[in-house]
């Protein structure tokens, strides 16, 4: 069995955090500060970031466990793991419908409601209630925690054989994608349609996080320092970058070769097109490269604010998710001028680094709580090794 290392990876929590940071900007319609994000400017969004950390994060934590512990306490960590998050997610979800239909009926706009996914719920609450407890219905921007929890429900068969053939862990992980493409696997949604993220292809990047974790980075080191993969990867963004560009100012999509537009459209977000799985791995091997483990400005207090929200994600995600709705009705009600939604977007990371200080402030209190209890104790109260929360 695969020992796991116990070592802080502080690049985890920072760059989750910024995701975060990103996944609230690029929430917020017509938001012009939603440009500095990187899905204006190639393939892939911070979804691939934050889902591919997440695998990487609970490979650590819950791998240490069954190391120690065996398969069915990890296990049934995993699924604790998993209930917390749906109650998590239920919990969103009733005070999103809240903030919402507030909203919307206070200022007599039922646009809110449609535009936000809730018109169903306005409609037949009883019935769209259901369907929500059962991960069927979700609101517009509240569709990664239910991934999140189907791909820690089937986490823990994939972390005993990710500790015993990683190979082939990653095989059956990369099997499963294929076959979602080739029968058009995913999970019905409600009132119609499937699921926004498919679980059955998100999940190889998911497993690809975790097998990295357990040891698969390591074996890639030799290729990722290699100048040819680094001259490859950036290539590559080059290329994505000037595809993208075609999206913004259509002049130049003349310019594509009509053979390329046939062989990359679509690029599929809700089945994770390959051509985005690239994009992702490219900007890891410049990422990996730019900012080294030891780096020091990881220690700077400029990347503390980002890396403790990284640190608290499943808080500060669904925070980012009210202060989302709450930006848009700004831009709505108030104003939309461009000094506007900077003084919004800015009030939002701020808000959303404040909330992690103080979550990071009481965990700091409880563990020197705990200090006089026994050294299992002591050690079970400490933030996860793998770098915060998964």
């Amino acid at each position: 069995m695969v020992p796991i290392s116990t070592e802080r990876d502080l690049r985890l929590d920072l760059f989750r955090g910024l995701a975060l940071w990103l996944i609230f900007l690029d929430h917020i319609p017509s938001n012009a500060v939603s440009w500095v994000t990187i899905r204006n400017y190639g393939f892939s969004d911070a979804t691939e970031i934050f889902v591919f950390i997440s695998g990487y994060t609970v490979a650590f934590v819950y791998g240490r466990s069954m190391y120690h512990n065996g398969f069915l306490i990890a296990a049934a960590r995993v699924l604790k793991r998993a209930w917390q998050i749906y109650v998590a997610h239920i919990f969103l979800f009733a005070i999103y419908l809240a903030e919402i239909s507030y909203i919307a009926h206070s200022f007599e706009n039922p646009l809110y409601s449609e535009e936000m996914g809730v018109l169903n719920f306005l409609n037949n609450p009883d019935v769209t209630i259901i369907q929500a407890m059962l991960l069927k219905f979700k609101p517009v921007n509240m569709d990664v925690l239910p991934l999140y929890i189907i791909l820690l429900l089937g986490f823990a068969p994939f972390l005993w054989l990710l500790m015993r053939s990683s190979t082939t862990a990653l095989l059956a992980s990369g099997a499963i994608y294929s076959l979602s493409w080739l029968f058009g696997w995913n999970l019905p949604a409600w009132p119609k349609g499937v699921w926004v993220f498919n679980p059955f292809a998100w999940q190889f990047l998911f497993i690809f996080g975790a097998w990295c974790a357990l040891g698969g980075a390591a074996r890639l080191s030799r290729a990722i320092n290699s100048p040819i993969t680094l001259v490859l990867a950036a290539l590559y963004l080059l290329f994505a970058f000037a595809i993208a560009m075609t999206w913004h100012i259509p002049g130049l999509g003349a310019y594509v070769p009509k053979f390329v537009g046939d062989l990359i459209y679509p690029i599929d977000k809700t089945n994770l097109d390959v051509l985005r799985i690239l994009h992702f791995l490219a900007l890891a091997v410049i990422t990996v490269r730019l900012v080294p483990r030891d780096w020091p400005a990881l220690k700077s207090p400029w990347f503390k604010p980002a890396i403790l929200c990284g640190a608290h994600s499943l808080g500060i995600f669904c925070l980012g998710v009210f202060l989302s709705f709450a930006g848009h009705f700004v831009f709505t009600e108030i104003s939309d001028r461009m000094p506007v939604q900077v003084l919004v977007s800015i009030a939002g990371i701020a808000i959303m680094a404040g909330t992690a200080w103080l979550i990071s402030w009481y965990k700091i209190i409880e563990r020197q709580g705990s200090g006089s209890g026994s050294g299992s104790r002591a050690q079970a109260a400490k933030p996860s090794l793998a770098g915060g929360d998964t």
